[in-house]
């Protein structure tokens, strides 16, 4: 079931019409959210910080409002049978609402780690600080990673510099310190990435925003990608057709992040 126009819609087909922009050229705006103990005013549920990107970005796009109690209402409802729901808003106005599952090896992931691929600079996310329907790069990506038995890829500049993965921020951790790309690097501000480096700025631990070079990803010790759903991931192997990079998964640095989500 989802939520389309502000009615809950049993199905699992969407009707479109044929010229409609969302469906030619990708034009709708979204926001994916993890609704905890399905509660939408949950501190972690973060649901204003979303609400707030969505009107951003239509503002910036000059698209029309949707009707936001009609979002919320439908949020509503399908939080209370799934834990994720992905808002989508088209230009004009009209919202959909779909839900689904966590991961099944969320857990495992976030305890062990994952492996990760770099992503050729044709990738790159379109309009990268505004979260689009076009996600049609990252998915090539992350499609080509899971064929070398990745599960993550990294996205990169012309310069070879690490901006993201294609689905949540860089987090890296060296000279006791977290390190993460600027947004000036052409990055999405993440909802979780606000958080956390407002977690670790309340309890003292320093956070540096600075563009990761070859030589800064070589010196990390510990690196990890955050989002909405899943938190946070460490990476303990980063691979690519000249060389790989090791790091540790179990790094006691994750510790004071982990906190934050059961606080």
């Amino acid at each position: 079931m989802y939520w389309y126009c502000g009615q809950l819609i049993k199905s699992t087909t969407l009707t479109l019409d044929v010229d409609d922009p969302g469906l030619i050229y990708g034009a709708t705006v979204f926001t994916t959210i993890r609704v905890y103990q399905s509660c939408l005013n949950h501190r972690l549920t973060n649901w204003y910080a979303h609400c707030f990107r969505l009107k951003s970005t239509l503002d910036i796009f000059d698209w029309k409002e949707p009707n936001w109690s009609d979002i919320h209402q439908g949020a509503e409802i399908l939080s209370q049978n799934f834990p994720v729901i992905r808002i989508t808003v088209f230009p004009d106005g009209r919202e959909w609402i779909t839900g689904r599952f966590l991961p099944e090896n969320l857990a495992e992931r976030q305890n062990h780690g994952i492996m990760v691929t770099l992503g050729n600079v044709r990738w790159n996310r379109s309009l990268p600080q505004h979260k689009t329907g076009n996600y049609l790069a990252p998915w090539l990506a992350k499609t080509n990673a899971q064929s070398l038995k990745a599960q993550e890829v990294i996205l990169v500049d012309n310069q070879g510099k690490w901006l993201e993965t294609a689905t949540g921020n860089l987090w890296g951790w060296k000279d006791h310190c977290w390190w993460t790309p600027p947004l000036t690097e052409g990055i999405l501000p993440g909802i979780e990435r606000s958080l956390i480096i407002d977690h670790l700025q309340k309890n003292q631990i320093p956070v540096k925003q600075e563009p990761w070079t070859g030589n800064l990803v070589k010196d990390l010790e510990a690196i990890a990608y955050s989002n909405s759903v899943v938190e946070i991931v460490p990476i303990y192997m980063v691979q690519d057709c000249q060389e790989r990079l090791e790091y540790n998964p179990r790094h006691s640095c994750f510790w004071e992040i982990k906190r934050l989500f059961l606080s």
